[in-house]
Parts: C-alpha cells; sequence; structure tokens
C-alpha cells in the first residue's frame, strides 16, 4: 500500500470535487491510512479553512463519508472529527454560504443526531455554532420568494448529496449475494493484506480440499445410494447392517454438505476482497502512475539546467591559468613617461 504523506493527502485534497466518486475514492484513502487520523484530520481542517465557500461543502461531506464508513474499524476519526468539528461549524456559521451548502450542512447534523454519530451535546454545540447568524437570514428568505429560483437549481445537487450524507457506503447482503464482485459497483474498503492472506491461506483447509472425506464418499458402497440394489437384501441382519450404512453415509455427507456451504460463502467472501483491493491498487497505480510522469517532466528540467549550466561553465575563462598577482605575476604599468615616448 502506499504510505501516507501530508503532501499526497494535501493533493488529494486540491483534486476533491463534489461528484461521489471523488469523495468516496479520498475516503477509502484515508480510512486505509486511520493510524494517521490525527495527522489527517489536522490537514483537513487547516484545508478546509483556506478553501473557497463553495468547496467548504464538500469537505464535509468527506469528513461524513469518512466518520460513518470508519466507524466499523475503530473510534480514531469519530474523536479526531469530533475534536474539530465545533470550530469547523463556528467557522461555518460566520460566512455567508449559499442555500444548497446551509441546506446540505444542516441534513448532516441531522443525519449524525439520528444515527447518534456524535453525542448530543455535541450535536447541540456543532448547531449552535453553524446557525448563530443564519436564523435571521432563513426568516428574511421566508418573506421574499425572489429567492425561490435560486433554491430550484440548487435542489437536485442537494438531493443528489443527501444520499451521501445520509447512507455510508455500506452494500446490504441480498446485493452482495445476487451480484457478482466483477459488477460495476463501487468498491467497499480495501482489505489489508493481512487479512486478504488469512482469508486465502484458510481456503487451503476448506471442504474440497479434504481429499480423506471426500475419498470416504467416493468409496462408499452402491446400495447405499441406488434404491434399486435393495432387492437384494435376503434378510433382516443383513436389512439392519444396510441401514446402519446408510445412517452414517448421510451423516457424512450432511456434515460434509454444510462445510461445502461455508466453503462456498468464503469463496464470495474472498472474491469480494480481492475485487475491493484490485480497485485500490488500480486508484493506487493510476495515481503512482501520474507522479511518475510528474517527476519525470521535473527531471527533464533539471536535466535542461544542468545542460545549460555546463555550457555556461565551459565558456568562463579558467582563472587557474591566469597569472598570480600577488606573486609579481603580471608584468609592471608602464610608466607615464613610456606613454609619450
Amino acid at each position: 500500500m502506499a504510505s501516507f504523506n501530508e503532501d499526497g493527502l494535501k493533493k488529494k485534497l486540491d483534486d476533491l470535487n463534489m461528484s461521489q466518486q471523488s469523495i468516496q475514492t479520498v475516503s477509502l484513502w484515508l480510512i486505509h491510512h486511520k493510524k494517521h487520523a490525527h495527522a489527517v484530520v489536522n490537514v483537513w481542517y487547516r484545508e478546509l479553512i483556506s478553501a473557497t465557500d463553495s468547496r467548504k461543502l464538500t469537505f464535509m461531506y468527506l469528513a461524513n463519508d469518512v466518520i460513518q464508513n470508519s466507524k466499523k474499524k475503530g473510534p480514531e476519526y469519530n474523536r479526531e472529527f469530533g475534536s474539530k468539528l465545533g470550530k469547523v461549524f463556528d467557522h461555518l456559521g460566520g460566512l455567508r454560504l449559499d442555500d444548497k451548502s446551509i441546506k446540505g450542512l444542516n441534513r448532516l447534523l441531522t443525519v449524525w443526531e439520528e444515527r447518534s454519530v456524535f453525542d448530543a451535546d455535541q450535536i447541540r454545540s456543532f448547531n449552535k455554532n453553524f446557525n448563530k447568524d443564519h436564523s435571521k437570514e432563513k426568516s428574511k428568505k421566508r418573506d421574499h420568494s425572489k429567492y425561490e429560483s435560486k433554491s430550484k437549481r440548487h435542489k437536485k445537487d442537494v438531493e443528489e448529496f443527501e444520499e451521501i450524507a445520509s447512507e455510508p457506503r455500506v452494500r446490504r447482503e441480498s446485493e452482495l449475494t445476487e451480484h457478482s464482485p466483477q459488477d460495476s459497483t463501487p468498491p467497499s474498503d480495501p482489505p489489508e493484506p493481512e487479512q486478504l492472506i488469512e482469508a486465502l491461506q484458510e481456503l487451503e483447509s476448506a471442504a474440497t480440499s479434504d481429499a480423506v472425506v471426500r475419498e470416504k464418499i467416493a468409496s462408499l458402497p452402491d446400495e447405499v445410494s441406488d434404491v434399486t440394489l435393495l432387492n437384494n437384501l435376503q434378510d433382516l441382519n443383513a436389512a439392519r447392517a444396510l441401514s446402519q450404512k446408510v445412517e452414517e453415509a448421510l451423516a457424512m455427507l450432511e456434515v460434509y454438505n454444510k462445510r461445502l456451504a461455508e466453503e462456498m460463502e468464503a469463496r464470495k467472501s474472498v472474491a469480494r476482497m480481492l475485487h475491493d483491493y484490485i480497485a485500490y491498487q488500480k486508484d493506487l497505480l493510476a495515481q503512482a502512475e501520474e507522479t511518475l510522469e510528474e517527476h519525470r517532466q521535473k527531471q527533464g528540467k533539471v536535466k535542461k539546467v544542468r545542460e545549460e549550466l555546463k555550457a555556461h561553465l565551459q565558456n568562463l575563462p579558467d582563472i587557474s591559468k591566469l597569472p598570480n598577482i600577488r606573486t609579481g605575476g603580471l608584468a609592471p604599468l608602464p610608466s607615464a613617461g613610456d606613454l609619450f615616448t
């Protein structure tokens, strides 16, 4: 996995846009680097404060996606964002934001309250800080219909991203079983390499790899599975003996079939993990290729400067070959008389 650094994070935040794919891609990367949550949130906070008013809602949607989708992996981001959001909403409350941003931010606060993302005291504090200067503006807008057209222009965008604000990026179990991992669905959080390796190793001891049980099943006598052979029974003792074999075979097959069903689910899970892991690696590969191209261009510029510098140095006189003034290497200047004779 790519290592974390603040410059890389700043570049991702510079490139961040309001599209769901952009937000989820950056969110996925941040959740993977959750051990750097403190540094991540500090950089996010500084970049949000310096961002234009029109981009601040994008930063908040990113924070929401990270907070809601990192809960299952640990409390790091909830804790770090919780310590900064009071200042953030105080900052946002002092700005003259457009209707789209105000509605989107209030929607976030409502969702966080409904889902207990933060405790009640924090939500009240966030609401107080944010809405301190917006209540008067809201009442004025209710009295003037001229603002309705502007609100309608933003309605579609707000509705589109309310889903981002309100729904964590978690697929239902039915979706996971009905569709193959190769479907064009957005990837979930990528697994850690250790998790993926462990899941693959567990498949080595799966039911289909159990040669002993498979050999036992293959060697079962024909009479336990062929009803037509019951006519060959000669007496009660033979029937009882066959009945015992059938019961043993049935018990063995029931256990083995259960293991096969568990293996099937495990393989589906591993397939999803591989799908998400590969998708994440492709994203990192694209970023690496972009970074490589940028550094190749910089390298070309540095080489050009080096060549120009070499050419410049070659045109300079060799100071080491000049006479040394201190040791009298230069001829004495002519006298005034010598100049006029």
